[in-house]
């Protein structure tokens, strides 16, 4: 499926996996339900690693360059697999949209809750500052693939990070100065 849902033939699918066709049939009973498993699985793959980068350091600017590197990492994979989850050709069809959405906020939640803890805000304004870190990551970091950037990963993530670490340490930690 690396051309996309609709290029894809069962034919094709069938013989990269090394199966027969009616082998991949009693698995996955059409391209859809086979494109759903491997979106869920792909969508698991980076709500782990976001999570695994917020739980890396306690030390903030670190946080949040593991996590942008998360992001990074992700979309470098060799296998592409970003591509399932970001630019799917079937973001209209009702199961892939809820899945895409969903693993957004999931890790929209992961870094809203360590933003809430660190600075008191509220849950909301918290996972307002957590959609917009998401969704800067994941956005430079699917550009910085596709644009071929003669920029390094650990410079990409580096400048990233600054940007993104002068707006959220603007936020002082719960209770440095009385909190909100």
């Amino acid at each position: 499926m690396a051309q996309g849902y609709h290029a894809a033939a069962m034919d094709d699918i069938a013989e990269r996996a090394g199966v027969s066709k009616p082998v991949l049939y009693q698995h996955f009973p059409g391209k859809l339900d086979l494109y759903l498993a491997l979106l869920d699985q792909h969508c698991e793959s980076l709500l782990q690693a976001v999570r695994t980068a917020l739980a890396s350091t306690t030390e903030n600017k670190q946080r949040v360059a593991a996590t942008m590197d998360a992001y990074f990492a992700y979309v470098e994979n060799e296998g592409g697999a970003f591509r399932l989850v970001f630019e799917s050709d079937l973001t209209n069809e009702p199961a892939v949209r809820e899945r895409v959405d969903r693993v957004a906020l999931q890790c929209a939640e992961a870094i809203s809750e360590v933003i809430a803890e660190d600075t008191g805000l509220s849950k909301d304004e918290s996972m307002l500052l957590a959609v917009g870190l998401g969704g800067v990551s994941q956005v430079v970091a699917r550009y910085w693939l596709s644009s071929e950037s003669a920029v390094p990963r650990e410079t990409a993530v580096q400048l990233l990070t600054s940007l993104a670490w002068r707006g959220i340490a603007g936020f002082p930690l719960h209770g440095a100065d009385g909190g909100h």
